[in-house]
């Protein structure tokens, strides 16, 4: 079971930072992704990744239109998991999603079957 929280309504060059926290599993047996769906989104096309970070918390992947300004990380003593947006932009305005699983590919939206509900961010300009 995972929980998103910390979505918002900032202005562009703003930072935010959303928490995705885990139960129910072994939270540290789990990679840990985020993706993203903007409204305006085709339907039927699959969620865009973000960023993931590996069960132990050394690796870490990113999109290259993040790259340089979002943080991914984890905390395994608090089943916590975090992705530090800085210096947003309105091209970031989506529903961010919280994603855990074993995958073989970090960045692919099907390997993974653990979703939150996602959080809303919005970045005026």
């Amino acid at each position: 079971h995972l929980v998103e929280s910390g979505g918002g309504l900032v202005q562009s060059g703003d930072s935010l930072t959303l928490s995705c926290q885990i139960s129910g599993e072994a939270f540290e047996n789990y990679a840990v992704a985020w993706f993203r769906q903007a409204r305006d989104q085709a339907p039927g096309k699959e969620r865009e990744f973000v960023a993931a970070i590996t069960r132990k918390g050394d690796t870490t992947y990113y999109a290259d239109s993040v790259k340089g300004r979002f943080i991914i990380s984890r905390d395994n003593s608090r089943n916590m998991g975090y992705l530090q947006m800085n210096s947003l932009k309105p091209e970031d305005t989506a529903v961010y999603y919280c994603a855990a699983d074993y995958p073989d590919d970090y960045t692919d939206f099907w390997e993974y079957d653990y979703w939150g509900q996602g959080a809303q961010v919005t970045v005026s300009s």
